[in-house]
């Protein structure tokens, strides 16, 4: 769960009253706003099942707005703000760790320093394995927002920090990580994992690292078997680097899926990742 990639901006010192503490405001399952003292809300409420406590705004002259993210790791929609934060949820819906998602599921509310009521809306939710979480942010640049958001980020962090969660202002992903991490999004739907011969077909065969389309050939045709091998390739079954693009002669291999902190975002690889394969 370390792949998380790092908080972006920095608003120094958190101004935060610390006798009033932090609370959580969220919508019960009939959709009454519930308002509770965050610590304890964070023990009680699953709030990756929870429906946003607030819609995402629509930005006139935009040229994408608010969509609905089919998750993998849940078989259910996420709510997704941004093309910024859709690429994000791509990350964590195939991430091993992630067990639940959802998008602005509470709002955090504290009183700062001078007694004046603050609060923020994290973007994204994510339950992890062990039942820790992670909210985040995701800025389609370092300075979105202005300097209101990065206080806010430095409150959430602090409110997460109180709990043993994480809150992150997610970086934007590398250009060719997420175009190929889109493009395995689309076999991600259990409907492309094929028949279960061919999935134990394609362990075989890259059960050592060699060209994608060798590796293909020798399980069938290319149309049928290709659909599998994206499936398993975001699934884990199967690894290959994304740090350059997909093509006919990359290197696939065998692999558990796992997350790494890079630069540009989180990136995940599998055990045997790290496949040369040179671009196009």
């Amino acid at each position: 769960m370390d792949g998380v990639a790092g908080a972006s901006g920095s608003a120094g010192p958190v101004d935060v009253d610390g006798r009033a503490g932090f609370e959580a405001v969220f919508l019960d399952p009939v959709g009454r706003e519930v308002r509770q003292r965050w610590e304890d809300a964070c023990v009680a409420v699953a709030f990756e099942d929870l429906a946003p406590v607030s819609a995402f705004p629509v930005v006139p002259g935009r040229r994408w707005g608010p969509g609905l993210w089919w998750s993998a790791t849940t078989g259910r929609h996420v709510v997704a703000g941004s093309n910024a934060m859709r690429a994000q949820l791509m990350v964590l819906d195939r991430d091993p760790f992630v067990v639940g998602l959802a998008g602005r599921p509470a709002r955090l509310v504290w009183r700062d320093g001078r007694g004046r009521v603050r609060s923020w809306v994290p973007q994204l939710f994510a339950r992890y394995a062990d039942g820790t979480a992670l909210l985040a942010d995701c800025p389609g640049h370092p300075e979105a927002g202005g300097e209101r958001a990065l206080s806010a980020a430095q409150a959430s962090r602090a409110a997460c920090d109180l709990i043993g969660w994480r809150y992150r202002r997610l970086e934007t992903l590398d250009a060719v990580f997420a175009a190929n991490l889109r493009w395995l999004a689309g076999y991600r739907h259990p409907r492309f994992r094929g028949r279960p011969e061919v999935a134990d077909a394609l362990l075989e065969a890259f059960a050592r690292p060699r060209p994608l389309l060798e590796g293909v050939q020798a399980v069938g045709t290319p149309m049928t078997v290709l659909p599998a091998v994206f499936h398993a390739l975001w699934h884990g079954q199967l690894a290959v680097s994304l740090e350059r693009p997909l093509h006919q002669g990359v290197l696939v291999g065998p692999g558990r899926v796992r997350t790494e902190a890079g630069s540009s975002g989180t990136r995940m690889t599998g055990v045997a990742g790290g496949f040369g394969g040179g671009g196009l």
